[in-house]
């Protein structure tokens, strides 16, 4: 399969295809804000992201900064091939639980040890996910978990017919 053509990038965008591979991860002065069954289950600016080629950022946030009860163990594994063996978790708010709605390296591989102690979540099953007042988009697909802004540009993997990039 060949590369897509990426979108246009506007000005103050960035285009998921400048991205590497592997995947970079960096601090970002940024406020994330979720809110699952009416509640926030977590309003912080200690923020990281994972940039990876063809993928809407990915927002790791501490766990630590989560509601009271808003994470909990889940069953299954999965396995990335930078970052190592992540496990999921439950989310629940406002007594709304999500299954397997979010996801975190207990132990992350060598280069990817800024992850330890923070969890991603899934944009797609909650009530809202913001970055810095924005409401975000789910990447597309079953299995992602990037975040859509409209200070990147496509097109993103996931979407139907994207499984060789």
């Amino acid at each position: 399969m060949t590369r897509p053509t990426p979108d246009p990038v506007a000005p103050g965008q960035e285009s998921v295809w400048d991205y590497p591979r592997p995947p970079r991860i960096e601090r970002v002065s940024s406020r994330v804000l979720i809110r699952l069954g009416g509640d926030v289950i977590i309003d912080t600016d200690d923020v990281v992201r994972v940039l990876e080629t063809s993928h809407p950022p990915v927002y790791y946030l501490p766990m630590a900064a989560f509601a009271d009860g808003a994470l909990m163990d889940a069953e299954g594994s999965s396995f990335c091939e930078f970052k190592g063996f992540a496990r999921y978790l439950d989310v629940r708010g406002g007594g709304v639980t999500v299954p397997r709605a979010a996801w975190n390296y207990p132990r992350p591989s060598e280069g990817y040890e800024a992850l330890t102690g923070r969890v991603a979540v899934y944009a797609g099953p909650m009530d809202a996910c913001e970055l810095d007042g924005e409401l975000v988009t789910p990447q597309p697909g079953r299995f992602y978990g990037g975040w859509i802004t409209s200070a990147i540009a496509g097109p993103f993997k996931g979407a139907p017919a994207s499984a060789g990039w």
